[in-house]
């Protein structure tokens, strides 16, 4: 029976990602504020504004995996608590668009590492049959922070010509919770074996996580598996090609669904679709509470049916969303439409992609290359979530939003053909296990 200890620190963890929800999407609420306020062009406001902390989330993720095996997971985390604190108070008190830009930037730099060192840390604790919801619960919070994000920016909205400030600045008191809880947790095991050579504190751990078992065989395993691939095997080698594409298409696909375009701008998109600005508003809250649910019920579902039968799922509900928000822009239908046609993205986003893709990422690599699969896999992912959101107002002024969102629609086409043929199931497997079975599969590919 799983302890309520392991429950406890993968809860801690997942708090990383309502701390990458909620500065992710706040910013949405300041939106026009901001740009009005700096009488920024659409470009400058696209690329700096609205997007530094996206920048600054590539940067994360391409170097977060340095510090996850160097100093730990434990460590890394709570250094992401730093780096959301500084971006909290900078960002509410910036006096102009370049120092804000700036904080903005060090915010990202903890979404980005937080992609690597929390799913790769509720991975190495989780037991296999377990160990889909434990790191799904990192996704979670990544949309309960989203929804609180709306929900503040929703209440704080009309609080005079500084409401922008308040909206950023609320993430301080989240950050220092997180940061304290942090302290809590014991390093992972996995880690303690790899890096440090320390089996007697990875006993330890694993007898807290599964009390009363002798965890020899699984420290055997982990330390067959190091002798096997060795302290100085690199990612690039063709041995990882398997998981390496896996984790480039599941990040590749996550962007070109729109996902973060769409949360970045969505009182903008409502208003397009001619909602009043304070329904556009409301309507936020909605989507992330849409957000929110089908995240639960994709949780629930993720090691009972598994990660591909979601991403069918959610491949399909992509597909048939996007084609209807292409078809309210392009024959015009306002009013409702483009809202509820949006929450069943969302709940398509939430059960399929949204629930698999930390997970999935997690699971591929082997233990010593964890950290710097999950760094590539979320380099992938923030490039693109970077590149897309910074476009948007551009695109929607030179090609419009039916055009934008019909090109989306295709990907996720192409989205569904490679869960199809490609994808893996990885459901309930070992991670020892199924890093062995892809790498064998990685060799018998020419």
């Amino acid at each position: 029976m799983t302890s309520s200890k392991l429950y406890y620190w993968s809860i801690v963890v997942a708090m990383a990602g309502f701390l990458f929800g909620f500065d992710t999407v706040v910013i949405s609420g300041a939106d026009k504020q901001l740009q009005d306020l700096w009488q920024s062009s659409d470009l400058f406001h696209g690329l700096v504004i609205m997007s530094m902390a996206l920048w600054g989330t590539v940067i994360g993720a391409l170097f977060g995996s340095i510090p996850a095996n160097r100093i730990g997971r434990k460590r890394t985390l709570f250094l992401i608590g730093i780096l959301f604190l500084l971006s909290a108070i900078g960002t509410a008190l910036a006096p102009n668009p370049f120092f804000f830009a700036l904080f903005r930037f060090t915010g990202g730099l903890g979404i980005g590492a937080s992609t690597i060192a929390a799913p790769a840390y509720v991975s190495e604790i989780a037991p296999a049959k377990n160990r889909g919801k434990l790191v799904a619960l990192y996704q979670f919070n990544i949309v309960f922070g989203i929804l609180m994000a709306y929900v503040s920016n929703y209440l704080l909205r009309d609080t005079g010509e500084n409401a922008w400030r308040l909206m950023l600045g609320v993430q301080t008191l989240p950050a220092l919770i997180y940061m304290v809880l942090t302290l809590t947790i014991p390093e992972s095991p996995r880690w303690l074996l790899v890096y440090e050579k320390d089996p007697e504190k990875a006993a330890i751990v694993f007898r807290k996580i599964d009390p009363g078992t002798d965890p020899g065989e699984e420290i055997a395993r982990i330390l067959a598996e190091e002798k096997q691939y060795g302290a100085k095997d690199n990612l690039f080698r063709k041995k990882y090609r398997a998981p390496l594409l896996l984790a480039f298409f599941i990040a590749f696909f996550n962007q070109f669904s729109g996902i973060n375009a769409f949360l970045y701008y969505a009182p903008r998109i409502f208003e397009l679709a001619g909602l009043e600005k304070s329904a556009s508003f409301l309507s936020s809250v909605g989507i992330g509470l849409t957000n929110l649910i089908f995240t639960l019920i994709g949780i629930s579902l993720i090691d009972r049916f598994g990660r591909k039968t979601l991403m069918y799922a959610g491949s399909i509900g992509y597909i048939i969303s996007l084609g209807l928000v292409s078809a309210a822009f392009l024959l015009g239908w306002k009013g409702i439409y483009v809202p509820v046609f949006f929450f069943l993205f969302i709940a398509a986003h939430a059960i399929g992609q949204g629930a698999v893709i930390w997970v999935f990422i997690s699971e591929i690599f082997p233990n010593r290359l964890r950290a710097a699969g999950q760094s590539f896999g979320s380099s992938v992912h923030w490039v693109l979530a970077a590149l897309i959101p910074s476009l948007i107002p551009l695109l929607f002024r030179e090609i419009g939003p039916a055009t934008v969102f019909t090109i989306f629609c295709l990907m996720m086409v192409l989205q569904l053909v490679w869960v199809i043929f490609r994808m893996p199931e990885t459901r309930g497997i070992e991670l020892e296990e199924l890093s062995e079975k892809l790498t064998r599969r990685s060799q018998q590919t020419p």
